[in-house]
């Protein structure tokens, strides 16, 4: 998860804090990396997933140069990790690199924006289809718990919180349609788009249509209607695009 401190985001999913490491390195566009605790999962897998949260919330942004020591002096890990994740995450295309450059977060054109969210909208369509036909009944109330943290995540309105709740709401639609190749998928192409999105994230009004979005589908989820389930998810991407891309 995300948490904030000081009114600006940090990383915190799986990458605990270490208060030992307060100020001593200056920030990456003003804001910090959270040191990576080495606990029992693979560094690696954590720095990765540390990248990702920080793609995700903006604390990187598209076309930033990443640079290897303020990297490895935020996040508290070697050279040889950080060359590791970074490498696997260069190779999702999230990152990319120039030779004069370096290696920078990678941008990305309004046309391949649209072409995203419009694989985007088939793939979380078709997670909806599955949870509905294999999912039980438990499993259907577990989400529904699951969509009133998301909606409390928008009324917050916190960008953090909402990221963090929208991947927790489609881990469990994955896990429930037994679909982890999707989850995969979706969560990449959510990082291509991370900038776009994160304009959306944060309009009032886009928070109110998105909880009567979510309703929608719960509504058709519970009745097990997979041709109103299956809509409601579209409708919900498509109304992404527009407000991301406006």
């Amino acid at each position: 998860m995300v948490k904030r401190r000081a009114g600006r985001p940090v990383l915190a999913s799986a990458l605990a804090a270490d208060p030992a490491r307060s100020e001593r390195v200056a920030p990456v566009l003003g804001v910090r990396l959270q040191p990576v605790q080495q606990a029992s999962a693979p560094l690696r897998n954590k720095i990765i997933a540390a990248l990702r949260s920080a793609i995700e919330t903006g604390v990187l942004v598209p076309g930033q140069r990443l640079i290897e020591k303020d990297l490895c002096e935020q996040l508290g890990v070697s050279r040889t990790s950080l060359r590791e994740a970074l490498r696997e995450v260069q190779a999702e295309g999230i990152l990319e690199y120039n030779s004069s450059r370096g290696l920078s977060v990678s941008s990305i054109s309004v046309e391949d924006a649209k072409n995203i969210y419009r694989l985007r909208s088939v793939l979380e369509a078709l997670a909806v289809e599955q949870f509905i036909e294999q999912a039980s009944d438990a499993q259907i109330e577990e989400l529904v718990e699951e969509s009133e943290r998301l909606k409390k995540a928008y009324r917050g309105g916190v960008l953090a919180d909402i990221v963090a709740a929208k991947r927790d709401f489609y881990d469990r639609i994955c896990a429930g349609a037994k679909n982890q190749i999707a989850f995969d998928m979706i969560n990449r192409l959510v990082l291509r788009t991370s900038s776009l999105r994160k304009r959306s994230l944060v309009r009032k009004e886009r928070h109110a249509q998105s909880i009567k979005e979510i309703e929608a589908l719960m509504k058709a989820i519970q009745r097990r209607d997979t041709a109103r389930a299956r809509a409601a998810a579209i409708e919900h991407v498509n109304n992404s695009a527009i407000s991301a891309l406006r």
